[in-house]
C-alpha cells in the first residue's frame, strides 16, 4: 500500500477514477455557504514551495482549509533555503513539527520521490510539481475537467475517458504537465496526440503511449479537447525557434482554428497563459475556454486527493488493491462525510 502521490503514472484506472468520483463529492461543498468540512481536523499539512507558483500553491491552501487541516506554508524565499540549507535538513525540521503531509512543488525532478523515499520524514508526500517531470494533481483536474465538460457531472460518475481523442499542444519538452497527462488520459482510455515543433519534442518520445505530430491543422477536426501549454522560456537554455510571431503562426490557437474543431470540443489551459503566444484573447475568454473551470475544479480535487491519503480507510493510491466494488465504501464515506456536516 503506498500512501504518496508522487506521479500519475503510479494511478491505475480505478485509483484516478475513484480519485475523480471523490472530487465530485468535494465540489459538492463548494455550493454550500460554508464550504468547510470537519474531515482533517487536527491534522497538519506543509505547503512545501521551492518554485513560484499562483493556481497551485492557492490551490491547496483552499483545499486543506476546506477539510479543517491546520496549514503551513514555506516557501524557499526568505527562509533557510536561501541560506544553504538542504532538503533533507529543511524535512527533518518538518517531521521535529510533526506533520502529516507535505505538498511539495521543487525545481528538481525527483525531488518529491526523494522526499517520500528517503525515511527522512514520516509523512504523506504529494507532488504539486517537480523540475520537468510529473505533476499528477494538474493531470487529475484536467481530466475532472474533461469528464465533466464531454461526458457529464451526474453522468460521468464511475466513468472513464474511454474514445475521447484529446490534443496537448506546445512546449511538450519541459512540461510536467503534458507528461503527467499523457500518463493519466493513456490510463483511463483517451487517445492522446502531442503536436509541437520537433525541438520541443523530448528525446524518447516514440516510447510514450501517444501520437506525435507536427502539424496542429490536421488535428483539430478530430480533437474531443485541446490543450495548450506555455512555452516556458525560464527553462529554455538554447533557440528552440525562430521567433515568437513563427511559433504563433505555426502552433497558436486563434479563432479560425477554433472554428475548425468540433461544436462540443473544448478548450484547456494550465496556466498561466501568455495571451498572444500560445492562445489569442478571443479563444482564451470564449465559452469553449476551461480555464476558470480548471482552477474550481483544481481545489476540489486536491480535496480528493488529501481526504483519501489522509482521511479516508483507504489510500487513494495503491499497487495492491482489493477488487473494484471495494471501492465503493470510500465514496459514502466521501458522501458521508459531507452529508453529516450538513447535518451540523
Amino acid at each position: 500500500m503506498q500512501r504518496h502521490l508522487i506521479s500519475a503514472a503510479d494511478l491505475t484506472r480505478d485509483d484516478a477514477v475513484l480519485i475523480l468520483d471523490t472530487a465530485e463529492e468535494m465540489a459538492r461543498v463548494a455550493d454550500r455557504p460554508i464550504k468547510k468540512l470537519p474531515t482533517l481536523r487536527g491534522r497538519t499539512v506543509v505547503n512545501l514551495f521551492f518554485e513560484d507558483s499562483t493556481r497551485t500553491r492557492i490551490s491547496f491552501e483552499a483545499a486543506e482549509k476546506r477539510l479543517s487541516a491546520d496549514v503551513i506554508n514555506f516557501t524557499a524565499k526568505g527562509s533557510s533555503v536561501s541560506k544553504g540549507e538542504s532538503l533533507k535538513d529543511t524535512a527533518q525540521t518538518l517531521e521535529a513539527m510533526g506533520v502529516d503531509a507535505v505538498v511539495i512543488r521543487h525545481g528538481a525532478s525527483g525531488a518529491p520521490y526523494r522526499l517520500a523515499t528517503s525515511g527522512w520524514i514520516d509523512a504523506a508526500v504529494i507532488n504539486a510539481g517537480d523540475g520537468t517531470h510529473q505533476h499528477p494533481t494538474q493531470a487529475l483536474l484536467d481530466a475532472f475537467t474533461m469528464r465533466r465538460r464531454l461526458v457529464g457531472r451526474d453522468a460521468g460518475i464511475g466513468q472513464d475517458l474511454s474514445g475521447k481523442r484529446i490534443t496537448i499542444v506546445g512546449d511538450v519538452l519541459h512540461s510536467r504537465v503534458a507528461r503527467s497527462n499523457v500518463d493519466l488520459l493513456h490510463t483511463l482510455g483517451a487517445e492522446v496526440t502531442l503536436v509541437a515543433p520537433p525541438t520541443l519534442v523530448p528525446v524518447g518520445v516514440e516510447s510514450w503511449p501517444c501520437e506525435i505530430s507536427y502539424d496542429l491543422d490536421s488535428t483539430l477536426s478530430k480533437s474531443d479537447a485541446v490543450m495548450m501549454l506555455r512555452v516556458q522560456r525560464e527553462r529554455m537554455n538554447a533557440a528552440f525557434f525562430p521567433t515568437e510571431r513563427e511559433y504563433s503562426r505555426r502552433y497558436g490557437l486563434d479563432g479560425d482554428r477554433m472554428a475548425r474543431m468540433p461544436e462540443h470540443a473544448i478548450v484547456m489551459h494550465p496556466g498561466p497563459m501568455v495571451r498572444g503566444m500560445e492562445i489569442t484573447a478571443e479563444v482564451a475568454d470564449s465559452d469553449r475556454c476551461t480555464v476558470v473551470e480548471q482552477v474550481a475544479n483544481g481545489v476540489s480535487i486536491r480535496m480528493a486527493v488529501l481526504y483519501l491519503l489522509l482521511g479516508g480507510n483507504e489510500p487513494a493510491v495503491t499497487h495492491t488493491r482489493p477488487p473494484v466494488s471495494h471501492h465503493q465504501p470510500s465514496n459514502e464515506r466521501a458522501a458521508h462525510t459531507i452529508s453529516a456536516d450538513e447535518e451540523k
